[in-house]
């Protein structure tokens, strides 16, 4: 809580999803967390406008990019991670148990002794409790599985980065169906990021502006923790697993998660046919 980064927000309105720059105000190192790759999914067609915002600011600002992080593998928009590392530099990180990840959806999309489910697509594969710099800032890495297994929540100095473990208070918290989700095990990782100093910042990934608020992304520990609609102010785990599982059922499959789901267990590289030629698969009542 003795650092305090500079964290910019970028809202992405196809996906709802929220990128951050977190900048050590001493040294002008930062890290991108949860970048956007543009895709009309319909057309097949790939585009960079997200990416190219995060890239354009990193510059306006004179910074140097040092991480590209990964909250977790995303269903609902491709990350442009290899992109960005093409054009600033820096280290590719994500969770370590991606390697489960990539063994599910290996199977799903069939992709054959040719993809590799060790993780090597990217450059740091976080365990729980590890730690990195940025600057002089150090960035914390906490597991918390229960949406995917290999979520993470990065604490950096009074900051932290939720991915979609939380959403703001008036929006709960994320779906838990998906292989190797779990109802259970989410409402243990958010119990344990509650954990945190309520003053802490709390920067969330995905906000949808529930009841028709303006679009938000920042919140505290402590807000989380009084008013959060699915585990604030007490709630048990009966609860929460009862909640989550019952609303679960009911929600349909995120538009880009066929497209998703490959890029992202890849570290943001589209999957390539024999030939060499950018190719995505769709699997027929495989998820």
């Amino acid at each position: 809580m003795g650092t305090s980064p500079a964290v910019e927000g970028f809202f992405d309105e196809a996906s709802n999803t929220i990128s951050y720059i977190v900048a050590d105000p001493g040294t002008g190192a930062c890290a991108i967390i949860d970048s956007v790759l543009d895709i009309d999914y319909a057309a097949g067609r790939i585009t960079y406008d997200s990416a190219d915002r995060l890239i354009a600011a990193v510059r306006e600002r004179g910074l140097t990019l040092q991480w590209i992080i990964e909250t977790h593998v995303h269903a609902d928009h491709l990350s442009a991670a290899p992109y960005i590392q093409d054009k600033l530099g820096g280290k590719i990180g994500v969770g370590a148990r991606i390697v489960e990840v990539q063994e599910t959806f290996g199977k799903v999309f069939n992709e054959g002794t040719a993809f590799q489910r060790d993780g090597s697509q990217f450059d740091a594969l976080f365990e729980d409790g590890d730690t990195y710099q940025i600057g002089n800032m150090t960035g914390f890495a906490i597991a918390t599985p229960g949406h995917t297994p290999a979520c993470m929540v990065h604490v950096i100095g009074d900051a932290a980065f939720a991915g979609d473990t939380l959403f703001m208070p008036d929006g709960g918290s994320a779906r838990a169906d998906f292989p190797g989700g779990d109802a259970g095990a989410l409402y243990d990782s958010i119990q344990r990021v509650l954990t945190l100093p309520d003053a802490m910042r709390l920067f969330i990934c995905h906000d949808y502006g529930p009841n028709g608020r303006a679009i938000a992304w920042e919140t505290t520990i402590g807000q989380q923790k009084a008013d959060n609609i699915h585990v604030g102010g007490g709630k048990t785990r009966e609860e929460f697993v009862k909640f989550r599982t019952e609303r679960d059922a009911q929600l349909a499959m995120p538009k880009l998660i066929i497209p998703s789901l490959q890029v992202n267990m890849r570290a943001g590289e589209i999957p390539q046919d024999d030939s060499g030629v950018p190719m995505l698969k769709v699997p027929v009542n495989g998820l």
